[in-house]
């Protein structure tokens, strides 16, 4: 045995008798009756069983090591292998519905746009960031600019045109 189990339960008088180790491994040697009980190892202790529960449990147990061994053999994962120390999951499985050249080509022109926004003037950015970026309507903007809607209308197509200029110019 690879251990010492910390108790020993023994069936007696329809029940189970718990005994420390080493009072086991006395009566074992000083009683032959002993020699003769089957035992299985449950949570680090030894439970008395008979034959059939015996044979069961050992066969249970050589099926899931041959079953181990051939998952190894075919280098098949465990889902155990998917957590980590707490027991969560793991979120690395590579998702082949995403296109990794497109979202390279993405990272590219949102940099692009980036530094073609600095060269913006002052007033085009601030209509740019009201309609891109804080979602306002045209009539919103043209609200709080005092413009109308219209105007705002062809200052945003000027404005696209002059950041399609400068992100073309710089490929």
């Amino acid at each position: 045995m690879k251990y010492a189990p910390r108790k020993v339960y023994i069936k007696k008088d329809g029940g189970y008798v718990e005994l420390p180790y080493i009072d086991f491994c006395r009566r074992r040697q000083a009683d032959q009756s002993y020699m003769d009980k089957l035992f299985i190892p449950v949570q680090g202790c030894l439970l008395e069983v008979v034959r059939k529960q015996y044979a069961d449990f050992y066969k249970d147990k050589e099926r899931w090591r041959y079953l181990k061994k051939l998952d190894t053999n075919h280098k098949l994962l465990s889902l155990d292998g998917f957590t980590d120390s707490e027991g969560n999951v793991l979120d690395f499985v590579v998702d082949e519905a995403v296109d990794v050249a497109e979202t390279a080509v993405h990272a590219v022109m949102v940099d692009r746009l980036k530094t073609a926004l600095l060269l913006l003037s002052d007033s085009e950015r601030v209509l740019v960031n009201a309609i891109f970026f804080e979602g306002l309507s045209e009539r919103e903007v043209g609200l709080r600019l005092g413009i109308t809607q219209s105007v705002v209308n062809k200052r945003k197509a000027k404005i696209l045109a002059k950041l399609r200029k400068i992100i073309e110019n710089k490929i």
